[in-house]
Formats: structure tokens, C-alpha cells, sequence
């Protein structure tokens, strides 16, 4: 693809932001931001990526690493602003996912301990882990503010925080990991995955390129699972203070 053909491409961008301003959207200026963001930071990441799969350094990869962990954690906490300490439970969340997934990829040799595939698969993971832990955070802190009463209610007659926030602990866990679990039900006939039709459009055989899709999507599950329970289990008591009362929500 030349740059040309991508310029023409931008036929895709006009027209949502063409829509925006005939229904008075206002979503022009954010459309335009994400558009100019996303050109200049895949272009970015696109250089660093050559560099790094260039000289297979092991301390350029956890460097890329930990500036995706970062990044997520920046743009999740912000979902769960309210509860204390949000910032680091994001962060501890996806360094156990990331470790975890590496470590069960790497140590049985089921992908290559190089650059061209730990940076790409953890950029995925990662990611997943991102957006699930937002879409846990925003249910659950709407759940507590819409259970405060009942919550306080269970705790007056001698429930324990667990106890108290219970319901809308799972509630949430399971609410952030319905979409994961659905979108994979359809996988292949309804949507062909990116990194499956990426592979095939380079050539690769597409049964190998079923076989990657195949991996992702079983750390896609995983993710989805330990992600939404452990940021949960984290987050909880930070609801409650000493005296196992509720911390009011305005």
C-alpha cells in the first residue's frame, strides 16, 4: 500500500465526522484527535518496533513492555477515579496477566523468545487486559452507587464488606467478561480476527494463520478471567474503611 492509497483512505474518516456535524454529534474534534493520534503514534511505534526486532535485545523488549503497561494503566484508572489506590491495583493487574501469559508461552516453547512475537502478543494482551478493566471499573462503580443502601443495609446487620458487596462484585466480573466470551462464539463467521487476516493477506498458510488465531483467542479467555477477578478482589476493600463502613459515594 502506497501513502497515496492510504491519503484516499481517509474517505473513512470524513465521512464519520460528516455524519457527526449533520446530527450534531460533536464527536468532529474528537474523531479528528484519535484520526491525528493514531497516525502519529503507529508511526512512531512503527520505527521503535524495526529498531527493537533489529537488535533482539532482551532489555528493549521489557522496555516496550513496560511502557504498554504504562500507558494502559493511565487510561483504565481513570474508570475507577473513585476508589483509592485504583492506579497501582491497574498496574498490578496487567503485570500478573502479562507474566502469566509469557510465562506459559515461553516456558512451554510455545512461541519464539524474540521480539517479533513477545512484543505483538503481550501488545495484545495487554490491551484486552485495558479494556476489560475499564469495562469492570465503570459497571462496578455504578453498581455501588446504585446498591449504596443495600450495601450499608447488609453491613448494620453484621455482614462482612465481602458479604456486602458481593452482588455487585460478580455482577461486574461477569458483566466485563460477557463480551470477550460472545464475540468469541462468532469468531469465524461472522468476524475473520485481524491477526488471522493480516497473516493470510502476507501469504502465510492459512491454517498456520488459524493456529496463531487460535492461541490468541485462549489468552483472549484467560485474560478476560483474570483480569475482571482480580482487579475486583483488589478494589473492594477500598470501599470500606477501618470500622467496615461503606465510604460514601456522591
Amino acid at each position: 500500500m502506497s501513502y497515496l492509497h492510504l491519503s484516499i483512505a481517509l474517505i473513512f474518516v470524513i465521512l464519520p465526522i460528516v455524519l457527526s456535524k449533520t446530527l450534531n454529534l460533536g464527536l468532529e474534534k474528537d474523531t479528528i484527535i484519535a484520526v491525528i493520534r493514531s497516525i502519529v503514534q503507529l508511526l512512531a511505534v512503527g520505527y521503535i518496533l524495526k529498531f527493537v526486532f533489529d537488535s533482539e535485545n532482551m532489555i528493549y523488549i521489557l522496555l516496550m513492555v513496560t511502557i504498554m503497561i504504562f500507558a494502559a494503566t493511565q487510561n483504565a484508572r481513570k474508570k475507577g477515579i473513585a476508589i483509592n489506590g485504583i492506579t497501582w491495583k491497574v498496574a498490578v493487574t496487567l503485570v500478573v496477566i502479562e507474566v502469566l501469559t509469557q510465562s506459559i508461552l515461553l516456558g512451554f516453547n510455545i512461541t519464539p523468545r524474540t521480539a517479533q512475537y513477545i512484543i505483538p502478543i503481550s501488545g495484545m494482551v495487554i490491551g484486552n487486559s485495558m479494556v476489560l478493566a475499564i469495562l469492570f471499573l465503570n459497571r462496578f462503580t455504578a453498581e455501588i452507587e446504585a446498591h449504596q443502601d443495600e450495601t450499608e443495609l447488609i453491613l448494620s446487620l453484621g455482614g462482612t464488606p465481602k458479604q456486602a458487596i458481593h452482588t455487585q462484585l460478580i455482577t461486574s466480573i461477569k458483566a466485563s467478561m460477557i463480551p470477550t466470551i460472545e464475540s468469541q462464539k462468532t469468531i469465524g463467521l461472522v468476524q475473520l480476527p485481524g491477526m488471522m487476516s493480516g497473516q493470510i493477506i502476507a501469504g502465510a498458510n492459512p491454517i498456520q494463520a488459524v493456529q496463531f488465531q487460535l492461541l490468541i483467542l485462549f489468552l483472549l479467555i484467560t485474560t478476560a478471567s483474570v483480569t475482571s477477578a482480580m482487579l475486583g478482589y483488589l478494589s473492594y476493600p477500598s470501599l470500606f474503611n477501618q470500622r467496615m463502613q461503606l465510604l460514601r459515594r456522591k
